[in-house]
């Protein structure tokens, strides 16, 4: 069976994330253990300069996942550049968190960490993460936008983001897209959720420039989801090295259901980092 993928285009607003998710299956699996929102934060720009995750697409989820389970929160990892809890507050994410009663979580601050074993052992055999996120639903709030090193950043560079370690600069050097398969075969998200409301073209992803696309796409498989994300900022995912690496490694497939709108007639050729 092909995984389902949802593309839904609309206004910025909650109904437009409800319709993406609702399309690739709902929230109703969601169920059973805390939900750890993982949002991008590599600066401190808001939602509108393509950089970060837009706090409304968040507050959206939140919204639509407490009606099945109240025990969430919204987590990001520190960065080379990035003080997590700062860019919480600079791109108002924490005053949003604080309205609906949801906590913010800094990864680095959790002290409890556990191993897991990573399968696909391109990098690394083995990495250490918060038992929070080893124990939890994670739902990937990725952002549509194009990255220096890797092409594009997605749900599953996303997911890279959950190492709790503040200088990742040293898994770069290791080869970036192997650790990010890596990591995708140790932890795999419940929902992914691309924020393309406003992406990033060019040097993403932090020196780029904002594209209004008025998109989210959703999926419960992060590599099809990732696919279908490439395809719509015109880029061919076998030659996104992370994604053609996860297929080879059966962590994901290149068949896709595609529901809602039409790749065709979302796509722009976003210009490359």
């Amino acid at each position: 069976m092909s995984a389902r993928v949802a593309i839904a285009k609309g206004e910025r607003c909650h109904d437009t994330v409800e319709r993406a998710v609702k399309l690739s299956g709902g929230v109703e699996h969601l169920e059973g253990k805390p939900v750890l929102i993982k949002v991008n934060f590599i600066c401190t720009e808001k939602w509108d300069s393509g950089a970060t995750t837009d706090p409304l697409l968040v507050e959206a989820l939140i919204r639509m996942i407490e009606e099945v389970n109240p025990d969430i929160a919204v987590v990001e990892s520190d960065a080379n550049m990035t003080n997590a809890d700062k860019a919480a507050e600079a791109t108002g994410m924490l005053e949003m968190c604080e309205r609906n009663g949801v906590p913010f979580k800094n990864l680095r601050k959790e002290s409890e960490k556990v191993e897991l074993t990573c399968p696909t052992g391109k990098t690394f055999n083995s990495i250490k993460v918060p038992r929070i996120v080893a124990e939890g639903h994670i739902v990937d709030a990725a952002k549509l936008k194009t990255h220096e090193t890797t092409g594009i950043t997605l749900g599953m560079k996303n997911m890279f983001g959950l190492l709790p370690t503040k200088w990742k600069f040293r898994y770069h050097m290791r080869g970036i897209d192997r650790v990010i398969v890596d990591v995708n075969s140790a932890l795999s998200p419940s929902l992914v959720v691309i924020d393309g409301f406003v992406g990033m073209e060019g040097g993403g992803p932090v020196g780029g420039d904002p594209v209004r696309m008025d998109l989210v796409i959703a999926g419960r498989d992060v590599v099809a989801t990732d696919i279908v994300g490439a395809e719509v900022m015109g880029f061919d995912p076998a030659k996104i090295d992370h994604i053609r690496m996860a297929v080879e490694e059966g962590l994901g497939k290149w068949e896709r259901e595609i529901v809602g709108e039409t790749i065709e007639s979302v796509r722009r050729r976003f210009r490359p980092a």
